[in-house]
């Protein structure tokens, strides 16, 4: 069993015993000949882990842990790395609950659905974006998220995007500048016209609250050469690029996010054996890009499952993401994306737990998450359950029994 659900535990050590697998995502950890899954996941059992302040101060046998102010008895359970979200989109109003249903219904997708959103976002004061953003954070967390991404996107103005990023920001440090979402219906007749926007007076005012710029290049969004303009311009402010890529069709997504350095693609749903070869190669440059699913925006969306087999065959890294959203991934469910990945995109279950750990951790250009290290932060998540291959073995079942964020226990 894992750990009781009480939170506020007092601050000094804290020492979890009776682990019976620890994920560390540090091959080292393995035993020498275990198995490949255990060696992705840096997996030793029997274990215990020392959290003094918000860092990780041990990782040993429980046979013989150093003493601590509380030791917490887990029973047996699975302890892992907190999941890494490096996509999501929260900052929004509305409802698209009736999209969803015609969906189901048969309504193909696409990419103009964002603009009901926008609306909704435009008309919402800053406060009532703030709580819906705290709500959904606090779901995150939850699911045992303890660090995650945020984008805007669902202003298309000046003042909506600028303010949606402030807010973003006082929730997370990994936020990232879409205005390139899609082209608002007022500019429905000057595509040039949003363009300069956005990568001028928008761009100038957004810069300062953003880690990253990202753009929608797809089918009813933005082209290559309109993709390569954000992207270029992003830059030049500072701004490292990310890119919604090859989502809806067979694109220049991919290539561009490559030839541009992004530090990740993210959906590669329609992937062609040159984007593969092209995401393989990048995996061994100084900064690759990350080939970032997100299986909930195909489950939503009734579309095709790439298969991740051909990305890990190749080479490629790859990361999971929930792509919480209101139109076309409305979960923060980061078990559920596991889940999913695994029957569906043929993920293993150790490399989708890789993906929604240390894979999100380098779709981020971070090395300090997603990995339990001496030294490292003590974010990590106890699972009610005796092994990690239960986050695909009982789906839609929370397993989440505890989660620590910077050493202090918020679940």
């Amino acid at each position: 069993m894992a750990p009781p659900s009480t939170v506020d535990e007092p601050n000094g050590t804290t020492l979890l015993t009776n682990i019976g697998e620890l994920i560390t995502n540090d091959p080292s950890q393995a035993a020498g000949h275990a198995p490949a899954a255990d060696r992705l996941l840096g997996i030793r059992r029997d274990a215990a882990i020392v959290l003094a302040d918000s860092t990780v101060a041990w990782i040993g046998d429980a046979t013989a842990p150093p003493a601590a102010d509380l030791a917490i008895d887990c029973h047996g359970a699975t302890v892992l790395p907190g999941f890494v979200d490096s996509h999501s989109h929260v900052i929004f109003d509305g409802d698209r609950a009736d999209e969803f249903a015609a969906r189901m219904a048969g309504q193909p997708y696409a990419a103009g659905g964002i603009r009901t959103t926008v609306a909704a976002t435009r008309a919402a004061g800053e406060d009532r974006l703030r709580a819906n953003a705290g709500k959904l954070v606090g779901e995150f967390t939850r699911s045992g998220i303890t660090t995650f991404e945020i984008k805007s996107g669902y202003g298309l103005t000046t003042p909506t995007e600028c303010t949606s990023l402030q807010v973003a920001g006082e929730f997370t440090s990994e936020t990232t500048y879409l205005g390139a979402h899609v082209v608002p219906e007022e500019y429905a007749d000057d595509r040039s016209g949003y363009l300069d926007l956005v990568t001028g007076d928008m761009l100038a005012a957004c810069a300062p609250h953003a880690r990253w710029i990202d753009v929608f290049c797809d089918r009813g969004a933005f082209d290559e050469a309109e993709s390569m303009q954000v992207l270029l311009a992003g830059r030049g402010a500072g701004l490292t690029a990310r890119v919604h890529a090859n989502q809806l069709q067979h694109g220049p997504g991919v290539r561009l996010a490559v030839e541009l350095g992004a530090a990740s693609a993210d959906h590669c749903t329609h992937l062609s054996e040159s984007d593969i070869t092209a995401l393989a190669d990048s995996a061994t440059a100084p900064e690759p890009t990350v080939a970032t699913l997100l299986p909930g925006a195909e489950f939503a969306t009734r579309s095709a499952y790439p298969d991740a087999r051909r990305l890990f065959a190749a080479g490629a890294l790859v990361a999971l993401a929930t792509d919480c959203n209101p139109g076309t991934s409305f979960t923060t469910s980061m078990p559920f994306c596991i889940a999913v990945a695994v029957r569906d995109m043929h993920f293993t279950v150790a490399q989708a737990v890789a993906a929604a750990t240390v894979g999100g951790a380098r779709a981020l250009r971070r090395d300090d998450v997603g990995r339990l290290t001496v030294g490292g932060p003590a974010d990590l998540i106890a699972l009610d359950a005796p092994s990690y291959l239960h986050l695909a073995y009982r789906p839609g079942v929370d397993l989440i029994g505890g989660v620590w964020r910077a050493g202090r226990r918020v679940r």
